[in-house]
């Protein structure tokens, strides 16, 4: 299988970064509070060594931090960083998209901290706040090449 070609482009970056289907997994589960490799691996059904490399790659990456929880045996916990808490928009609509197209199931949710609301994602343009499932849309390269 070819390597994703991570160059200057954005979409590279982050695919290999987050891209595969454990990596997402692990990162829905953090946002679910889990925290430790046990849990991880009891909720995800992950081979350890799989689960270990994934972690690794993520704390690696600045997507999850690795936090020292007992010295005696040593034991680590991990928790979302900055950069994996801006992903969990992403997660959450890619989520939406996956129960409106293939399927309905449960779908972890954002909630507002604050008030307990139910967060419903869309994606929006910034400038005029349209849902860009409203827009004709079309991809172009940086310039406007197509």
């Amino acid at each position: 299988m070819k390597k994703i070609s991570e160059g200057t482009c954005p979409v590279g970056r982050g695919l290999a970064r987050t891209g595969d289907a454990w990596s997402m997994l692990v990162l829905r589960d953090a946002a679910l509070g889990l925290t430790r490799f046990d849990e991880f691996q009891r909720s995800l059904g992950i081979a350890p060594n799989i689960l270990t490399r994934r972690l690794a790659a993520l704390v690696r990456d600045g997507v999850l931090e690795r936090r020292r929880y007992s010295e005696r045996p040593p034991r680590d916990e991990y928790v979302l960083t900055q950069c994996g808490r801006d992903y969990l928009p992403i997660l959450s609509a890619l989520g939406a998209w996956g129960a409106r197209y293939f399927g309905e199931g449960d779908v972890s949710q954002l909630v507002e901290a604050g008030s307990g609301r139910i967060i419903d994602p869309v994606v929006v343009d910034r400038a005029t706040g349209r849902p860009l499932d409203e827009i004709d849309l079309r991809t172009v390269l940086p310039g406007g090449a197509v």
